[in-house]
């Protein structure tokens, strides 16, 4: 089994997730593919079954250590090792003005973007170390970037997100480890509907069209293309490169 190529998905059931995950497989990975979400496991297995492809479904809440040291014991148990690691697992939480952003709502989203991100890199880190390198990327985000009215909470999980991707890459540069992040500005699916809904409910359709209108390429991201950037950032990338937040926004952030 040493030449057999090993990744590990976050977030798999996600919309970004699930296509990272079938990518990976597609290009000859084993994939163990971690959620939450158990009840999507057998759709999602059984997409990627039909392709002949090999994913495992592993269930896990990030926000706990024992459960993310389970989802890695688990790769480890099955192939001795883990390659790449896509550190996805994310929400978007509510949306509200600072004075009226409910202290619960912050904590949930600072504890599966933030905790859940660091308890990923503190594990997996160490099996990668001692097999003498890897790559990681984790997601961020373009509101890791610059201000988030409304979305404060999920902002601030971004900024984060950024920060213990770059002191991650430091302390492991001299072990063969890449850690990079890719920052996504608003991609076409359920977050931004979501987010668009909770910011306006009475007119999601003008908060979308007031984002994309901030966009220079006038729309939001395809899941392809933000998908594209973290296999490459996984897979392909030069050895030199670390410690990035690569944006992929359509030139939003320097508009």
């Amino acid at each position: 089994m040493t030449d057999v190529k090993v990744a590990v998905v976050t977030g798999a059931c996600g919309l970004i997730g699930r296509r990272l995950v079938m990518e990976l497989a597609r290009r000859g990975y084993e994939v163990l593919a971690v959620d939450q979400a158990f009840e999507a496991a057998q759709e999602f297995s059984d997409g990627a079954k039909s392709e002949g492809l090999t994913v495992f479904y592993h269930q896990a809440d990030v926000r706990d250590e024992e459960s993310v040291a389970g989802y890695v014991r688990a790769a480890m148990d099955r192939w001795g090792k883990i390659d790449v690691f896509a550190n996805n697992a994310g929400i978007e939480g509510p949306a509200a003005p600072f004075g009226e952003y409910p202290v619960d709502g912050f904590r949930q989203v600072l504890e599966v973007n933030t905790v859940g991100v660091f308890l990923g890199l503190k594990h997996v880190l160490r099996v990668m170390a001692a097999a003498g390198g890897g790559a990681v990327v984790n997601t961020a985000s373009v509101a890791g970037q610059f201000a988030t009215p409304g979305v404060i909470a999920y902002g601030a999980s971004k900024h984060a997100v950024i920060g213990l991707t770059r002191t991650a890459a430091v302390e492991f540069a001299a072990l063969g480890i890449r850690v990079n992040a890719v920052c996504p500005g608003p991609v076409a699916g359920r977050m931004m509907a979501s987010i668009e809904s909770s910011i306006d409910p009475s007119n999601p359709g003008g908060v979308h069209a007031a984002y994309e209108a901030a966009i220079p390429m006038g729309r939001y991201a395809e899941v392809e293309e933000v998908v594209k950037v973290m296999v490459w950032l996984l897979t392909e990338a030069p050895s030199y490169l670390t410690g990035q937040s690569v944006t992929v926004d359509g030139a939003l952030l320097i508009s």
